[in-house]
This record gives C-alpha cells, structure tokens and sequence, in this order.
C-alpha cells in the first residue's frame, strides 16, 4: 500500500488522541527500550521518545513513504526508525520492555505472527500494549462505501475486492495471546467516536486511511469517488450541530505482560 505520509499527518487527529490514552495508561518510568509496531508518520513514535529520554525507541513500519517521512520530521537522539513487517519482529529478539502498537493492527492479515514476533522482541516481563480497530468498526462508513460501490459508476473498479481491513474480537485475541506466550491483562472493544472538520474533514480522512478502497479508482476520479461515500455517509449521519461529521469507532485495546 502506497501512502501519502504528509497527508496522512496532516488529517490523523483521532488517531493522535487514541495514541495518547494508550501512551498515558503506559506510565512510562522514563528509561524504557520500547517498540513502535506501525509507527507511520513517526510524530506518535517521537511522543514516547520524549515520554524515555533515558531509554530509547524504535519505530518499524512496512511502508517507505512513512519511514522516511518519520525520519526527515521526527529524528532525536533516543530514537530511530526501519521498514519492518509487523509479522517478522522476531528479527529483535528480547530487546524491548515495551511493544506498542496505535492505529496499524487492523491493516496486517497474520496477528497471531504479529504476537509471536512481539513476544520474542520483548524481555520476560515485558509489557505489550495496542489499540487498533476492532469488531464492528466503522460499520456505518462500510454501509455507505457499500452503497456507493454498487452504483454503475464505480462497480468496474472494484470487482474482486479483497478483504482490506482485519478486525478481530476480544475472545480470539485472548486465545492467541496465550498461545503467543503472553498474559492477558487486559482485552476490550471501546467505541469511540471520530470528529471530522464538517465534509471536508470527512473527506480528507477517507483520502488518507481508506486506501484499498480509493487507490482502486483512477487517480483522476479519486477526489470524486471519496465525495461520493462522504456524501452518501453524512445523508445517513448529517453534521452534527458543531459542523463536525461523527463516525463512531470500535478499538480492541490490549494490554499484556509476556511470561
């Protein structure tokens, strides 16, 4: 998957505010090593550098536009970045007292290779904490997508569409967990919703994450196509009175010790 890592930055805000209830649940001692699975556009990544400037950081994450986005923005002395599939993190065995994962899970077809890879990564004891899109998520915005890819307009373009996203629930992840090695200390859904800058800022956030739906269209009709299923989504769930477009959000949240 090809991102546009500048615009993902400049449209992520519920997943920056996601990150921090994650990072503040962490309270962190200052000298941890801890890894940053799907960093993305690394602003995140440097938060927790900034939360350990005794320890140190690494952000890995499988596309090259966003690791050197992060590495041309968000460089510091406790903190580097490196392409990585979140399923081969068993190349860092047993270096890490935290694994941390916002926002990225749901985009990786294999967590149970993701959890044997953490385990390996971190010391025995050490913490993995995650939240990524869960059963249920977004399910209005899959109703509206739906709506608009049925329409004669768009149907060439997406035939034979793979599943895009993987959203799991809290009793398989508590089962992989335990066959990964880890205790659960924590497995949930947590509906929250996203606030989105009236249509536009609807918009921009199908853009920049909806991207095994809009990279499909010609680059020529994308800006159409994405009007389209924000259009269809807010005739179902108008503005609210702020102007704000609300999508309501299921994350599994994570949290676990390795034995």
């Amino acid at each position: 998957m090809q991102w546009n890592a500048a615009d993902y930055a400049q449209n992520s805000a519920s997943q920056m505010l996601w990150a921090d209830e994650l990072l503040a649940r962490l309270a962190l001692r200052g000298d941890e090593r801890i890894l940053d699975v799907g960093c993305g556009d690394g602003k995140i990544t440097a938060r927790l550098a900034a939360a350990v400037p005794d320890g140190k950081v690494s952000g890995v994450d499988a596309s090259l536009e966003m690791i050197a986005h992060a590495q041309a923005h968000h460089m510091r002395a406790n903190l580097d970045f490196q392409v990585m599939d979140a399923r081969h993190l068993d190349l860092l065995a047993g270096t890490f007292d935290v694994v941390f994962s916002n926002a990225a899970l749901h985009w990786v077809d294999d967590h149970r290779a993701f959890l044997r890879g953490a385990a390996r990564a971190l010391r025995p004891g050490g913490r993995l904490a995650v939240s990524c899109g869960g059963r249920g998520n977004a399910q209005a915005v899959f109703v509206a997508l739906r709506a608009v890819l049925r329409r004669a307009t768009w149907r060439e373009y997406f035939r034979r569409l793979e599943r895009p996203y993987f959203f799991y629930a809290p009793e398989q992840y508590e089962r992989w967990l335990r066959e990964a090695g880890f205790r659960a200390e924590g497995v949930t859904l947590a509906g929250k919703d996203a606030h989105h800058p009236g249509a536009a800022g609807l918009a921009a956030w199908l853009r920049t994450t909806w991207l095994p739906y809009t990279r499909r269209v010609p680059e020529a009709r994308r800006e159409e196509f994405v009007a389209a299923v924000a259009a269809r989504y807010l005739e179902k769930h108008p503005l609210d009175s702020a102007g704000q477009a609300q999508v309501r959000m299921v994350r599994l949240e994570i949290e676990a010790v390795r034995e």
